[in-house]
């Protein structure tokens, strides 16, 4: 589990709650069930109208990278391609069959096995930068959802108070439904910025953050086994992939 984004939570959370109680306020005054049916199910309804239903399943599948990310260890990668490398110069090609096998990786498994299948350096690099292009397209897509989402929230918030200030127009006589429309109407406004701006866009930022990760490493998977299409030294690949660490 990701303890940073545990802790970003309890932080942002803890900061605001503690602030409102100095400040004389009640937790219970931030619940409100209209305000939040308006912020959330609008903010919801108005991303799935914009989202094809694949891209929108997808994104919520990104969900579990917030509190479980991939993890890609750049020295572990640069340890195995150089092995890939020297059992390569060692038995040929094949020899890195039974590994491409045990890969987890799709991605790393995919250009193993075009490395053992013998395909030109060229088609080679075409084949991975064409799939590494299409999948980090895919994600930032999807990632785009909720950055959607955070532009969207404080525009509903605003609906909301909107509808809570009518509701309470027309209740001028009756001060109980006047401060339940009142109450609607800051609260509403409180949910679009507050979603927006504590989980919809930083879970957006974060899911981008990942796959700028995961990019990376591909793209250090892929010059890696290009560079033993090309045969070159062990020493040397390890030499030229040693500047993807600056990404960890």
């Amino acid at each position: 589990m990701d303890k940073l984004t545990i802790a970003g939570l309890f932080v942002a959370i803890t900061a605001i709650y503690l602030g409102f109680i100095l400040d004389g306020g009640s937790l219970a005054a931030l619940f409100e069930l209209p305000a939040f049916i308006i912020v959330f199910g609008g903010t919801l309804g108005a991303v799935m109208l914009q989202s094809s239903s694949a891209q929108f399943f997808h994104a919520l599948s990104l969900l579990k990278w917030i509190f479980y990310p991939p993890k890609y260890d750049i020295d572990q990668g640069i340890d195995s391609i150089v092995s890939w490398s020297e059992k390569a110069r060692e038995s040929g090609y094949l020899s890195l069959e039974n590994i491409a096998q045990e890969e987890q990786d799709f991605y790393t498994n995919k250009a193993l096995n075009l490395l053992v299948d013998g395909i030109e350096v060229d088609n080679l690099r075409v084949s991975l930068e064409l799939d590494l292009d299409l999948y980090r397209e895919h994600n930032l897509r999807s990632a785009h959802v909720f950055e959607s989402m955070g532009g969207y929230s404080p525009t509903i918030g605003i609906l909301g108070a909107v509808l809570g200030l009518i509701h309470a127009m027309s209740n001028l006589t009756d001060p109980t439904l006047l401060g339940q429309g009142i109450a609607t109407a800051f609260i509403a406004t409180i949910y679009g910025v507050g979603f927006a701006n504590l989980i919809y866009l930083p879970v957006a930022n974060k899911i981008k953050a990942i796959i700028h990760q995961q990019t990376m490493y591909r793209e250090m998977i892929a010059e890696g086994l290009i560079a033993i299409a090309l045969a070159e030294n062990p020493h040397a690949i390890e030499n030229k992939l040693s500047a993807f660490r600056l990404e960890q």
